[in-house]
């Protein structure tokens, strides 16, 4: 069973950066399509970002598009998330799901807190 373990999240100041990191283990990531998602304070979770099991295809939220960039790296079970001019609506719980069919795995989330 895939599992998913986020890291990198942290304190930014507005117009900073950060590099998440999802870590997989259990099984090969091969055949999994990686998505990003996050939950803001009394929100409820939206998608970010998608990358396609081979990493041809990626999408983006429009919120997000021009400044976060996902990929992902096969060979050492690993998906990340470069995030750019960060905004104070940027905070939230992110979390990394793997998807193969129907079937849905999740991390446990990093948090990315973007405050002066």
């Amino acid at each position: 069973q895939l599992q998913l373990v986020e890291s990198g999240g942290g304190l930014v100041q507005p117009g900073g950066s950060l590099r998440l990191s999802c870590a997989a283990s259990g099984v090969t990531l091969d055949r999994y399509g990686i998505g990003w998602f996050r939950q803001a304070p009394g929100k409820g979770r939206e998608g970010v970002s998608f990358i396609s099991n081979g990493g041809d295809r990626t999408n983006y939220a429009d919120s997000v598009k021009g400044r976060f960039t996902i990929s992902r790296d096969n060979a050492k079970r690993m998906a990340h998330l470069e995030m750019n001019s960060l905004k104070p609506e940027d905070t939230g719980v992110y979390y990394c799901r793997g998807e193969l069919g129907s079937r849905e795995y999740w991390g446990q989330g990093t948090q990315v807190t973007v405050s002066s």
